[in-house]
């Protein structure tokens, strides 16, 4: 069973934040067509806050029919479009991918990739990584980056796959979160905010690689 339009869709987001990942929104379908649903801006009930969503961004959907059961599905961001309001495209998913129980396919791993980061003139610095996935990274740096959520950075990404090539990925990032840890260093993590299909698939094939590696051992 598909939604309809004028139904409240409830979100969560692909985010390599734990605590961004929790956060739940909610949305009205404003048209589905037959490839995507087009909704207006999520929403957060807690806060009342809109949140901003990028193309390319992987979602974990439910909507609620009227005797009261939970359909879920798995979606992502295709686009935008400003008529009356600004309205977000997702892929419309197919009717039997839509399942009473909740799936999660967000994968993340944990990862040492050398990455250039570039968040001004001044502020620019080349460390590892320690998670990654399709939808964002962390790692940990010294020196101190303010504390601004939203911020955006410039980045530079190193894979090596395990047959010996290598791949240089650019993307521009916004900044989720950063927290001071005991070793007097900064987690910063990461999303991806402007990145090239092509290269978010690099990413995602060096992430299944490291999880097959990690299961081996």
């Amino acid at each position: 069973m598909l939604p309809k339009i004028n139904q409240i869709l409830y979100i969560q987001i692909n985010s390599i934040d734990e605590e961004e990942a929790k956060q739940e929104y909610k949305s009205r379908i404003a048209d589905i067509t037959e490839s995507h649903i087009s909704m207006e801006i999520p929403m957060s009930d807690k806060t009342g806050r809109f949140k901003r969503l990028y193309q390319g961004d992987e979602l974990s959907v439910y909507f609620i029919t009227e005797d009261g059961v939970k359909n879920y599905f798995n979606t992502s961001v295709t686009g935008f479009s400003d008529d009356v309001i600004r309205l977000v495209h997702i892929k419309k998913p197919q009717p039997e991918s839509i399942t009473k129980a909740q799936r999660r396919n967000f994968l993340r791993v944990p990862a040492e990739l050398e990455i250039a980061v570039k968040l001004s003139e001044q502020l620019q610095f080349v460390t590892l990584t320690e998670d990654v996935s399709g939808g964002g990274i962390s790692f940990y740096c010294d020196g101190y980056i303010p504390a601004h959520t939203g911020q955006t950075a410039s980045c530079w990404l190193l894979i090596h796959y395990k047959n010996g090539q290598i791949e240089h990925v650019p993307f521009k990032s916004e900044i989720v979160r950063v927290k001071p840890v005991e070793t007097g260093k900064q987690q910063v993590i990461l999303r991806y905010a402007e990145i090239s299909d092509r290269d978010r698939q690099k990413i995602i094939r060096f992430c299944f690689e490291r999880q097959l590696e990690i299961r081996k051992n």
